[in-house]
């Protein structure tokens, strides 16, 4: 147990050191923060991590499908508690739309507890970032008016997308980095995870656990227990190799993104029940994510 003790305790202390700064900087100046990270530091680190080492057509092949049937799990299984939450459709796709989405940051986080995983972790955000997408936009777009090309469009230039696609080239060519633009790419990589984890200290709402209900319960099951178990499940059955099956069930175990919100107040949908489910996922995923990380190990 001191391998996983030794990620998620400096995890939860960052946390936490986020909360405690949250009213010393102006909500402006977490706003830009968040920007940041979503433009340039993740992106750094995801394609950092693709294109450190090439990855097997047979890796990218599983990783890829793996994360595409956990994603619409989690949309499936979201979607049977609809008579649980909100009356209007559009909210309930705001929050619904947490039962599938992942927290990049803590997810790079876990897979150090396993060993040299980024590079596959970089492989499955790189194919669950448009599919995730199309999920959370077409949900909320419904009766909006955004078409197929308008969905698209999106998706191409999400810097997540991006960035994995031009990572896994690299790697996959064997493309070899001048040094210098190499560790360029990994200073700000370096950046991006404790400024990210500092960030979501600084909007989570601590009292979120007081307030679970059968639908924010549900919802937050589906999350950390469901999705991992079935996933579990499922490569153990397929016999996959350990490091593939690792990083799927990491992935699959991970607390929703921490934009959630942001994207559901951008398409009109109430944003307090999905910043609600966000703190529920993120804080009960200190206890789940440990119990998964043990499993694996």
């Amino acid at each position: 147990m001191i391998p996983v003790l030794t990620v998620i305790v400096p995890t939860m202390a960052i946390i936490s050191i986020g909360r405690a700064f949250r009213d010393r900087v102006s909500a402006e100046a977490w706003r830009g923060i968040d920007r940041l990270n979503f433009q340039l530091l993740f992106p750094c680190l995801i394609f950092s991590a693709a294109a450190s080492r090439p990855v097997a057509l047979e890796d990218a092949a599983v990783i890829g499908a793996g994360v595409w049937i956990i994603l619409s799990l989690g949309l499936g299984l979201g979607w049977l508690l609809r008579p649980f939450g909100p009356e209007r459709f559009l909210d309930f796709a705001g929050a619904w739309q947490t039962a599938w989405r992942f927290n990049t940051a803590i997810g790079f986080v876990a897979v150090n507890a396993l060993g040299n995983a980024a590079s596959l972790m970089s492989v499955a955000i790189g194919f669950a970032v448009p599919m995730a997408n199309v999920f959370a936009i077409t949900a909320l777009s419904r009766g909006n008016g955004l078409g197929p090309l308008g969905v698209a469009g999106q998706i191409v230039r999400n810097p997540f997308f991006i960035a994995s696609v031009c990572g896994i080239s690299v790697g996959a060519l064997g493309i070899s980095l001048p040094a210098a633009v190499r560790i360029g790419f990994d200073y700000l990589a370096g950046a991006a995870i404790p400024v990210a984890l500092l960030a979501v200290g600084a909007t989570l709402d601590w009292s979120a656990l007081l307030r679970l209900n059968r639908f924010t319960g549900g919802i937050t099951a589906i999350k950390l227990l469901a999705l991992p178990a079935l996933t579990w499940t499922g490569v153990t059955l397929a016999g996959l190799p350990p490091s593939q099956a690792n990083v799927l069930v990491i992935f699959a175990s991970l607390p929703t993104a921490s934009a959630a919100h942001v994207l559901a107040s951008v398409y009109g949908a109430d944003r307090t029940l999905p910043a609600t489910l966000i703190a529920q996922s993120t804080l009960l995923s200190a206890l789940t994510l440990p119990f998964w990380i043990q499993i694996l190990t």
